[in-house]
């Protein structure tokens, strides 16, 4: 009776002064545009996917269930992450550099590997197909924070110490290339370079290693039908119906679109002639049905949600938190940059890329890997509003003892 007693005295306490019992919320900042696009993904993957469907013999909402499967899968792997400390991701951040390249190179080995429309990014998990290349691009994030975490004053001073990030990115941007995956080894390659620049790495060090990696670049863009992509980009109009057909198809949905759309559902060029318009130009899709003012809020979103990441980046560096804080801005650059680059690619401002766009397009790595990561960012801001708690309480009990 008086433990209980005790128990419940102390729990008064705690609730009087708001700190312990107290559940640390998730930030709103995240969740909801995060949720909101989630939505707009779920209305807009149902919408495309139908006639497609149809084609294929599947039932009409077969897309849309499984989009919403993976969402589930998601959201229960952003739960799971959400209460993985970050000391125990710092503690394996090692171990990536070395599984990333293994992961890459077991799609290369026959009867592991599959293959898609030409392309060898898969692997085959039972009834389903998991590119892997998703994967990696966490990993390369969880690694490099680590690397950062442990380097920053060297990187901040040292060209070798920044080169070496880089030389990993060079590694896995060839083993990319033989799948071959060029949008992905761009953009790993470029998440690598914004997180070193972030990390305080000088200016002419970025700049040489640039140019160092220019040639390679410039170079496996020489492959035929990469040099026909770029060719048909640059005027997709001078060859409609071949190597610029899903440029214009893209780009004549936009126009249709107009200030408020054609309305849900009403989409024409979704009808077999727009290629992948529940995946890669789900955009397309998105602007000829909501127009301009849809366009406009989804941008609005996705960029609300990569500010709310990135300072949640700068509050873990404020708080001493290296590790976490790049970290953060890794997951907020990789985030970030496919948004704009599947933006741009349905845009015409940028070569088709087989990119999806985050939270919106039907892809199931995709979609698994970045709630993962958002779980991730939670779990960062989950630990600063939890240490910032006791160390209030600590302030206030260190008052109330001197008084």
């Amino acid at each position: 009776m008086k433990k209980s007693v005790i128990t419940s005295g102390t729990k008064r306490q705690a609730r009087q002064s708001g700190f312990v019992n107290a559940p640390v919320r998730p930030d709103s900042w995240v969740l909801i545009p995060a949720l909101l696009l989630l939505a707009v993904g779920i209305v807009m993957v149902g919408s495309a996917s139908v006639a497609i469907a149809e084609n294929q013999g599947f039932s009409t909402h077969h897309y849309l269930l499984r989009h919403l499967i993976y969402i589930i899968l998601g959201l229960l792997l952003a739960m799971v992450f959400r209460v993985i400390p970050i000391a125990f991701l710092e503690r394996v951040s090692r171990p990536m550099m070395l599984l990333s390249a293994m992961l890459l190179l077991a799609v290369l080995i026959p009867g592991v590997g599959h293959t898609v429309n030409g392309s060898t990014r898969w692997i085959r998990l039972g009834l389903v197909n998991f590119q892997v290349v998703e994967a990696v691009k966490l990993m390369v994030v969880i690694y490099v924070a680590g690397y950062l975490a442990r380097k920053t004053g060297l990187v901040q001073t040292h060209f070798f110490d920044t080169l070496k990030p880089l030389i990993y990115a060079g590694f896995l941007s060839v083993i990319l290339l033989l799948q071959p995956d060029m949008g992905s080894a761009a953009i790993i390659t470029v998440i690598i370079a914004g997180m070193v620049w972030l990390a305080g790495a000088a200016w002419r060090h970025i700049f040489v290693l640039g140019l160092l990696a220019l040639p390679a670049f410039a170079y496996a863009a020489m492959e035929p039908y990469r040099l026909r992509r770029i060719v048909s980009f640059m005027d997709p109009w001078a060859d409609p119906y071949a190597s610029g057909f899903q440029l214009t198809q893209a780009l004549i949905a936009v126009g249709r679109g107009e200030l408020f759309g054609v309305g849900l559902g009403a989409s024409i060029q979704k009808l077999f002639y727009l290629p992948e318009a529940h995946t890669d130009f789900i955009f397309a899709v998105l602007a000829e049905e909501f127009g301009l003012a849809g366009v406009i809020v989804v941008l609005s979103l996705f960029l609300l949600l990569v500010t709310r990441i990135m300072i949640i980046g700068i509050m873990a560096h404020r708080n001493e938190r290296p590790f976490a804080g790049f970290l953060v801005y890794g997951i907020g650059l990789w985030i970030g940059l496919q948004a704009v680059v599947s933006v741009g690619v349905n845009l015409g401002v940028l070569p088709t890329k087989g990119l999806t766009l985050p939270l919106i397009s039907s892809g199931g790595s995709s979609m698994l890997m970045i709630m993962l990561a958002l779980g991730v960012v939670l779990r960062v801001k989950y630990e600063l509003d939890r240490d910032h708690g006791v160390q209030h309480k600590q302030k206030k009990s260190l008052r109330g003892a001197s008084t």
